[in-house]
């Protein structure tokens, strides 16, 4: 009876070890702070805005505006080392759920640029952004899309606080960043940030600034032999030099 229970026992610890050997390495992450940009054109990015209907418009002036200013958070100025943030000066006619979007457009594109998402590389956790708020009862949204195309709204939260704040949002676990088949990675791309103005808030005259986008991602990828040829640029230069038409 104990040397049929010891056997019973053996074999239960190998095929655990055998299964932990197969799907251990799925549960490995290699979580790292990745800078997405800075807001001073070093990360091949500018950005513009887009706002809804009751944006200020006059024969001298246009609202909403931007613009890049020398100045940023106290806590992460670096000594010596210029600091540069996105402002955004708005102007609504109403009060309500007033919008501007700011979105990135590449950096070389000239005037006519149109919006070009920023790639988010890995299995994105968590965004992180510091904005500065003049304590008005605004909210922030930043939008992703999935390998899909489907657009996807995460709420920062207010920007009733006074100055600089550092937000951090949870990248929900229902946004799609993987499939079963080759390549599994499926990454985010960053499409744009929404300031929401409520309807109990002045609009006719505000600013808010942005500093330091980044993202908390998880970069481990699962090794196995063949890898290369998952890889989507690397397939096209295959086919594209074959002589096989």
């Amino acid at each position: 009876m104990k040397q049929g229970s010891y056997r019973a026992g053996c074999f239960i610890l190998l095929a655990f070890i055998a299964v932990f050997l197969s799907f251990g390495d799925e549960s490995i992450v290699n979580i790292q702070s990745v800078d997405l940009d800075r807001f001073d054109g070093s990360n091949g990015y500018t950005w513009k805005l887009e706002a809804s209907k009751f944006a200020t418009k006059t024969e001298d002036d246009t609202f909403p505006k931007i613009n890049q200013v020398p100045l940023g958070p106290m806590a992460i100025r670096v000594a010596d080392q210029e600091q540069t943030s996105l402002g955004v000066w708005g102007r609504f006619d109403r009060q309500g759920y007033n919008w501007i979007d700011v979105y990135p457009v590449a950096a070389d594109g000239g005037d006519d640029a149109g919006p070009a998402e920023i790639p988010i590389p890995g299995r994105a956790r968590e965004i992180d952004l510091w904005v500065w708020g003049s304590n008005l009862n605004y909210n922030l949204e930043v939008y992703v899309r999935d390998y899909l195309g489907f657009v996807h709204a995460i709420n920062f939260g207010s920007l009733g606080y006074e100055g600089w704040k550092n937000l951090r949002v949870t990248v929900p676990g229902n946004i799609s960043q993987t499939k079963r088949v080759l390549p599994r990675l499926t990454s985010l791309n960053l499409v744009k940030f929404r300031i929401w103005t409520m309807p109990s808030e002045p609009v006719n005259d505000f600013y808010i600034y942005f500093n330091y986008l980044k993202v908390l991602t998880d970069l481990f990828e699962h090794r196995y032999d063949g890898e290369e040829l998952a890889d989507p640029q690397r397939v096209q230069e295959l086919w594209a030099s074959s002589s096989n038409n």
